[in-house]
This record gives C-alpha cells, structure tokens and sequence, in this order.
C-alpha cells in the first residue's frame, strides 16, 4: 500500500484548491471580474500561483506516484512534501513580488526532477531484471 504517497498526493490537492480559493479572494479585493486574468498586478501574481501549480501537477503527480510503485512510497512521499514546501514558497514569495519566486520554484523544481529521474530508474531498472 502507498499510504504516505496518498497523504502527500491529498495535502497537494489541498494546496491547489487553497490556491484557487486565493483567486476567488483576489478577484473581489482587486475587482477583477472573469474572465479577466489582468489589470492589477496583485491579482496576476496570486493568479500566476495557481496557475503556475496546475502547470505542475501533471509533471508532479505522475512522477510521484511512479516514484512510490517502482522506488518507495516513503521516499517519494518525503520529495512531495519538498515539492509542496516549495510551492508554498514559491506563493509566498510570489505574493509578494515576482522577484521573490525563485527560491521557491527552484526548490519544487528540484524535488520533481528527483521524482522523475527515480521513477525513470524505477521503471527501467524493473524491466530489465525481470
């Protein structure tokens, strides 16, 4: 079973719909009606968060789960949550001012690239030695 990777798969929804909640917000404090996406820069930076984090899930989610069924689930759950720390840094930052996002997507970066490179090991490694 893959308990933790189910744990860490919940939390990184979680984030995504805390995210999209952001957006509903932002669209009333900054009067940006849909289906507009621009016209105040704080509304485009806490929309470029959530749009940014769905960017990712479909390199992340794959990667993760293929991660725990050839690897480990309790490793591939402990590079989901750096990849959910990293987003919540990279939202953070961002909120802030589009200069202070890159060390938070640098940090998701990374952990996905590590979920994608073992889930490519996992997977090749099993084929030939089966």
């Amino acid at each position: 079973m893959f308990h933790f990777t189910a744990i860490v798969t919940l939390l990184a929804v979680m984030f995504y719909f805390y995210t999209s909640m952001q957006v509903a917000r932002a669209r009333v404090a900054y009067g940006v009606k849909a289906p507009a996406i621009s016209g105040n820069p704080d509304f485009e930076r806490i929309f470029r968060v959530q749009a940014n984090t769905l960017e990712w899930m479909p390199i992340f989610l794959p990667s993760l789960w293929l991660f725990a069924i050839y690897l480990s689930d309790v490793f591939a759950a402990g590079i989901g949550l750096v990849w959910i720390l990293g987003r919540v840094l990279y939202m953070t930052g961002y909120a802030e001012a589009a200069n202070k996002r890159g060390t938070g997507f640098a940090i998701q970066m990374v952990a996905v690239a590590l979920l994608w490179g073992g889930a490519i090991y996992g997977v090749v490694s099993k084929m030939l030695h089966v």
